[in-house]
């Protein structure tokens, strides 16, 4: 196990769909019928391979086929955690699609008690849900969704999102959407300014009031949106594996995270979809160090500060930080171990 490994983390963008580790994905394939082009895992993983952002969509609807039943998502989210605690990761707040799967018949209180079934068979992490809507159906569609998972928010779901097709679907509409969450005790945030430019976190941040931006990305379009993200301390949920794996930035070390820590704004570090991008938490913090010149102090930082921009209660922000900082990892964090 490496430094990057044994250090306490918290995550705050990652989607539960795109989490599944590649043998329990595999092996719904296989329950299903198989793929005959994909005849076994390491056909799989090279399934997950992009050239552009489409391409990932793509392969995102490819995947979900193979969500069926409430008990897929029972297991899968108990992969996926256990894959998570194995990384170290205490604390997530996770995303999840009702809207895809209610259009295929799924409920959507049944499909969130599944879901928080399967993560209560794993110990050593905590994880929150957010339901990711969508905004390619519309806001009445949402709106009815919204009402479902409001009869389900005791297990677990802290706030909702919204992602979809960014560059088609303006956040504006969704305005009474987000109002109402409020109203009934949701926190908020949006994908905006990942496939699409700065112009699409303006209307995120104005007009749906929201608390965090999912990605943020291309804000450095717009030096005056940059200024505002910081004075207003609105926190970025980063994820610089997936925007360089589907060409938003063409290299890691071109990321605006950087930039962005240096001006004093409020960044966090994210994995996103690391089993469809080949990543996972740790893996962002070595890139992070090896090409964007983040130190183990300031990644120390970085993930305070996703403590700090998280959705827990403020006694329970303090007693995490607090674990996170005790963690012997941090008397070696300026020496560097051999294969980290």
């Amino acid at each position: 196990m490496t430094w990057f490994d044994d250090v306490p983390k918290v995550e705050l963008h990652v989607h539960l769909e795109g989490a599944i580790p590649h043998p329990a994905l595999f092996d719904l394939i296989q329950k299903y019928g198989g793929d005959s082009d994909v005849p076994d895992i390491q056909a799989l993983a090279e399934r997950f391979r992009y050239r552009n952002f489409s391409q990932f969509i793509a392969a995102w609807r490819w995947k979900n086929q193979v969500l069926r039943e409430y008990e897929d998502f029972a297991t899968i989210a108990e992969q996926v955690a256990r894959d998570m605690a194995a990384q170290n990761i205490l604390y997530a707040e996770m995303f999840f699609s009702p809207s895809l799967f209610a259009r295929r018949g799924l409920a959507v209180q049944e499909l969130t008690r599944a879901i928080r079934a399967g993560l209560s068979r794993v110990a050593g992490i905590e994880i929150a849900l957010i339901a990711d809507l969508v905004r390619d159906f519309g806001p009445e569609s949402q709106m009815t969704i919204l009402a479902q998972l409001a009869e389900v928010k005791d297990l677990g779901i802290v706030g909702i999102g919204i992602g979809g097709s960014e560059h088609e679907f303006p956040p504006g509409p969704f305005q009474g959407l987000f109002e109402e969450a409020r109203g009934l005790g949701f926190h908020t945030t949006a994908h905006a300014g990942e496939a699409a430019g700065a112009a699409s976190i303006w209307p995120a941040v104005r007009d749906l009031r929201v608390e965090r931006i999912g990605h943020g990305t291309r804000a450095f379009e717009d030096p005056k949106l940059v200024a505002h993200l910081g004075r207003h301390r609105i926190p970025l949920e980063m994820c610089p594996g997936s925007n360089v794996r589907t060409g938003v930035i063409q290299s890691l070390s071109e990321h605006p995270i950087r930039r962005y820590y240096e001006t004093g704004m409020v960044v966090t570090v994210n994995s996103d979809d690391p089993k469809m991008f080949q990543t996972s938490l740790a893996d962002e913090y070595r890139g992070l160090e090896r090409e964007g010149g983040f130190t183990r102090p300031e990644i120390l930082r970085l993930i305070l500060a996703a403590v700090e921009s998280s959705w827990l209660p403020d006694e329970r922000k303090a007693s995490l930080a607090a674990e996170i900082r005790a963690h012997p990892a941090w008397r070696r964090a300026d020496k560097k171990a051999a294969g980290d």
